[in-house]
């Protein structure tokens, strides 16, 4: 049930499909942290990394957010549920928080890293806070979409889903007293083969040509 892809990368990915039912068993631990780890990893803009990922496995919560997430039943028969949750504003404590953690981290004088986190401080300062939160949440889902591929080489379903009442999760999950919004949802699990309608479809994207344009 755990098996791990010896496979490459693009197999991995052509045997994910977006699971419609899962059977509720649960992801090991170490695979979890592997998904996990991953997101974490993710490149973000000017390495901001402005949202968090809430891990949820609790059953009574995922069956509140059943209704919140349109009763599509892999919130409840998931083994975790993840919530990408955007930073609503860019502020300057933020910013401040992550640069003085990079030159702590980086071992660097005071204010080496002045030029990058000024440059933060004014870019997004002239932006308004729908743009602060849309481009937030493009970096989360950047996170996102590693998480899947990361899921796929270790064998786990991920179904992403956008289809939910953001502000009622938000209220629900108290994110804005966090500075948070969600902005997506994965669910994490094992695809149940007898009920997902959705497993014996053919896999089938765009021609690749349509998709994939190069400018020599």
């Amino acid at each position: 049930m755990s098996k791990i892809f010896n496979e490459s990368l693009i197999d991995a990915l052509q045997w994910r499909y977006a699971t419609k039912r899962m059977t509720g068993a649960v992801v090991p631990e170490e695979q979890l942290s592997t998904i996990l780890k991953a997101a974490h990893l993710a490149p973000s803009g000017i390495g901001l990394q402005p949202y968090e990922i809430i891990v949820i496995s609790n059953p009574q919560l995922k069956q509140q957010i059943l209704p919140i997430a349109m009763n599509q039943p892999q919130v409840v028969e998931s083994s975790h549920l993840l919530v990408f949750a955007a930073w609503d504003e860019y502020c300057p404590e933020r910013i401040d928080r992550v640069f003085d953690h990079l030159t702590k981290e980086r071992g660097l004088e005071p204010g080496a890293a002045e030029k990058q986190r000024r440059f933060a401080k004014q870019y997004f300062g002239q932006l308004s806070l729908d743009e602060n939160f849309h481009h937030a949440a493009k970096q989360a889902h950047i996170a996102l979409g590693l998480a899947v591929a990361a899921a796929a080489l270790n064998g786990i379903d991920a179904t992403p889903m956008e289809g939910f009442n953001a502000a009622a999760l938000d209220d629900l999950l108290q994110l804005p007293a966090k500075g948070l919004k969600s902005s997506m949802l994965l669910a994490l699990g094992y695809r149940d083969e007898v009920n997902d309608w959705n497993l014996p479809l053919k896999k089938v994207r765009k021609p690749y040509d349509e998709l994939i344009k190069i400018i020599a």
